[in-house]
């Protein structure tokens, strides 16, 4: 027993005639554990990039219904009134007449 243990630490297993299987064995769990690094470090870049998105919907969310409360203002009736009695235009007393347009055909 000790001297399996003593063997395995000196790496007598690595540099023995039959060492080509504990190699193959040996680089191939290296390959699994670099693509699994890899691949830990993909998905943590996808995370970032999905929470900066979110971040940047809800910013134009925002600045969109800002805006559409702005428009609504600015179209409302009364502001316009207000913004027109300041160059001098008034509301018509009369309403307006629709004209019909009779074609020659």
């Amino acid at each position: 027993m000790k001297k399996n243990i003593y063997g395995i630490l000196r790496g007598k297993f690595l540099v023995s005639d039959d060492s080509f299987k504990n190699w193959r064995i040996i680089i191939f769990i290296s390959v699994l554990a670099i693509i699994m690094i890899a691949s830990s470090h993909s998905a943590d870049q996808k995370v970032y990039e999905i929470a900066r998105l979110k971040n940047e919907v809800k910013e134009f969310r925002s600045a969109f219904v800002d805006g559409r409360s702005k428009l609504m203002r600015l179209k409302m009736e009364s502001s316009i009134i207000n913004k027109l009695a300041v160059k001098g235009i008034k509301i018509s007393e009369i309403p307006p007449k629709k004209i019909k347009v009779k074609s020659l055909n």
